[in-house]
């Protein structure tokens, strides 16, 4: 048995090829051989947001407190609050983060395949971001 105390590991800020706006990290806990699951609470103040990316296996999300916005390519931004949770599968181009005018804060659970838990890309522009 393992128990991970709350603060054991460091926040630290979401970085900037990855985010944009204010985002902070607070990993829960890191995969052990053979396990391949990690998790992680993200908070985004208002405006801030992942850039596009996808996962090797897939990502589930659990929104724990505020509103934000999810958005797979070539679907419409929707709307998340506090007690729902997003499934995204392996692959699917995505992104998440607060509303222009609230903070959102979920747990992201997901599995790595040969040590990679994502593959970044562009960063959403203000455009499809409707700012």
């Amino acid at each position: 048995m393992d128990i991970k105390r709350v603060g054991s590991l460091p926040s630290r800020k979401g970085q900037a090829e990855y985010f944009t706006g204010a985002v902070r990290v607070d990993p829960h806990f890191q995969a052990i051989d053979p396990s391949r699951v990690n998790a992680s609470s993200v908070t985004f103040e208002p405006g801030a947001r992942t850039a596009w990316h996808t996962h090797p296996l897939d990502q589930i999300l659990i929104v724990t407190f505020g509103s934000g916005w999810v958005q797979r390519e070539g679907g419409s931004i929707e709307v998340v609050k506090a007690a729902d949770v997003v499934w995204f599968p392996p692959g699917e181009k995505h992104w998440h983060g607060g509303t222009p005018a609230t903070a959102m804060k979920h747990i992201a659970i997901t599995e790595g395949l040969d040590g990679k838990t994502a593959d970044w890309m562009e960063k959403v522009s203000d455009e499809q971001y409707r700012l």
